[in-house]
């Protein structure tokens, strides 16, 4: 169950915020009334990590990855400001 701390109690009690994350999942941490940081397990922070995917796997696995049309990536050569008198 995650818990919400204020900065301060967090602060005062830190090795129990560590014990909460270890055993109960994230802890958020608030300062001055606003979610600023969240505490987690080193287990969860691996977890994420390896969940992350490189942006080059998504656009390679992506359904739009078979499109049979190129894409045009030339350049228009027209100006896009146009004139401009300063």
């Amino acid at each position: 169950m995650s818990r919400t701390w204020q900065l301060q109690e967090a602060k005062n009690k830190f090795s129990e915020v560590v014990e909460e994350a270890i055993k109960h999942g994230p802890q958020v941490v608030t300062k001055r009334g606003v979610e600023t940081v969240i505490v987690i397990s080193y287990e969860e922070y691996q977890k994420l990590i390896l969940s992350q995917h490189k942006l080059s796997e998504f656009f390679r696995t992506s359904p739009l990855g078979d499109v049979e049309e190129e894409l045009d990536l030339s350049r228009d050569p027209r100006s896009a400001r146009g004139n401009i008198e300063l």
